[in-house]
């Protein structure tokens, strides 16, 4: 009776039945470590977050990547901004997510080391290509407050680096590109400004360290879908199963009837 599963259809089932299983385990063990990283993450931000403020040129030196470790510690520089060198940084969202730029100005520390700061997000001119109206810094030598972030990549960012911009304007906010640009020792990485606190530009809210996605019920999805297929299979084998007994059963009775005169 059970032949069937011989036939060119059952063994495309059983095979299709075969490759899905592990599949989808494996799509839940995928969706599980995005979960166990998220968890990680928000963890190292809510520790970084709270670690006391220490002086930026503890974490991080010229030339260097900064860990990851570090990322979001909350450090202090001295110095002024150098506003002649700012640039801004295209295609960013603010908390409303209207498209606008941020901000990228050298903060010149008081041993001529150049620290990157995000100011925060501006809004767009009408022209694209003409550099946005940007409120100034505080002018004269002041501390600054901020957290501390590695320096972006297309790699990570997804963000292509696109030549033949508008004159300062960038895509990435990379201290190794700044470098080269302002001809000085510029710090690994760049800090996000938080103090002193400003409106406009709008500063860059602290990052989400609450939620942690809806990965470990996917997880949980793709292993309940894994279950379900051999309970399936077997459904479908019993029910075939069925129907071929009640086919013969029917053609049996028709060869057993009697036949009209």
């Amino acid at each position: 009776m059970y032949r069937f599963l011989l036939t060119r259809q059952w063994v495309f089932v059983t095979l299709l039945a075969l490759v899905l299983i592990p599949v989808m385990i494996e799509l839940g063990f995928w969706q599980m470590h995005r979960h166990e990283a998220r968890v990680a993450q928000n963890a190292l931000i809510a520790k970084s977050l709270n670690a006391k403020a220490v002086p930026v040129e503890e974490l991080t030196a010229p030339g260097e990547t900064l860990p990851r470790a570090d990322y979001w510690r909350q450090v202090t520089a001295t110095g002024r901004f150098d506003t002649e060198h700012e640039v801004v940084v295209r295609r960013r969202t603010n908390s409303d997510d209207r498209v606008g730029f941020h901000v990228l100005t050298p903060f010149v520390l008081e041993d001529g080391k150049v620290l990157l700061v995000n100011r925060g997000w501006v809004p767009t001119a009408d022209d694209q290509k003409a550099f946005p109206k940007v409120p100034p810094p505080p002018a004269g030598e002041r501390t600054v407050t901020g957290r501390l972030m590695a320096s972006q990549t297309t790699d990570a960012s997804g963000i292509k680096d696109l030549k033949g911009l508008p004159d300062r304007q960038v895509m990435l906010i990379s201290s190794e590109q700044q470098a080269q640009l302002l001809g000085k020792d510029v710090l690994g990485g760049y800090i996000e400004l938080t103090d002193p606190a400003t409106e406009s530009p709008e500063q860059i809210p602290a990052p989400d360290h609450d939620s942690i996605g809806n990965h470990f019920a996917y997880a949980v999805q793709w292993w309940l879908f894994t279950a379900a297929v051999p309970v399936g299979w077997v459904f479908l084998v019993r029910r075939e199963l069925r129907e071929r007994r009640e086919r013969e059963r029917e053609a049996a009775e028709e060869e057993a009837a009697p036949v009209p005169a």
